[in-house]
């Protein structure tokens, strides 16, 4: 069965009422979990909005309320670290580990990082983004504890950015492109995990509104999923 996993990131704007809608939702629609970003004022010291940007990051401040209303909810809840402190933070919360695809980049020249290490060292699973899988020889080609999931690194990408024949060598797919063909097509080809970026409001300017899905897209999708799976 296809893990698919809501990538709240961001856009929940450090909004608990938003982060809890769309975790509901996430549950509603039929994903497995839900996902999150955890960075510090260092990470984003050069974004223009970092003041506004620093709330949705999953801190020592609000971790406590978004585990409770997964919890309260029932769905699962994981992060994307960027930083070696935010991995201690996370660690006695959440089941698995993401790894975004800048963050992965030392990896495919078979060098290990702080960050990644300070996860591997958890035992827990590591997803990792990349838009190549590490060559045979390359430590982290094939390694237990981590799965690849290929992505395009651009914001948005366009349909014909993805090199769908690349997916058989990844563990799954996750999604920059605003049509819903695009992780649909990633399961035919092969892909058992799908990551897709959601939002609460496509009509407000959260961040990552120009690689979301709505509700309703997020409906269809993962009934087209479900639908292949059983057919």
């Amino acid at each position: 069965m296809v893990l698919v996993i809501a990538e709240i990131g961001i856009n929940w704007d450090g909004n608990f009422e938003t982060a809890k809608n769309m975790m509901k939702y996430a549950k509603i629609s039929g994903c497995d979990a839900v996902k999150f970003q955890s960075f510090n004022e260092e990470t984003i010291k050069n974004h223009p909005q970092k003041s506004r940007l620093i709330k949705s990051s999953i801190l020592k401040n609000n971790i406590e309320t978004i585990n409770q209303l997964a919890k309260e909810i029932g769905i699962e809840w994981f992060c994307t670290p960027m930083t070696v402190e935010a991995v201690t933070l996370l660690n006695p919360y959440v089941k698995r580990f993401k790894i975004r695809e800048l963050d992965g980049r030392e990896l495919l020249k078979n060098k290990m990082t702080k960050l990644v290490e300070s996860v591997l060292k958890t035992e827990k699973p590591i997803m990792i983004s990349s838009n190549e899988y590490p060559k045979n020889g390359n430590k982290f080609c094939n390694h237990p504890q981590i799965q690849w999931l290929y992505c395009v690194p651009k914001y948005p990408c366009s349909i014909n950015d993805i090199n769908f024949n690349q997916i058989s060598n990844f563990d799954g797919y996750s999604n920059h492109c605003p049509e819903i063909i695009a992780p649909l097509t990633a399961v035919n080809f092969g892909a058992q995990i799908i990551e897709v970026h959601v939002t609460d409001d496509k009509s407000k300017d959260y961040f990552d509104n120009n690689v979301s899905f709505g509700y309703k897209e997020l409906d269809e999708l993962i009934k087209l999923i479900r639908h292949r799976e059983n057919n």
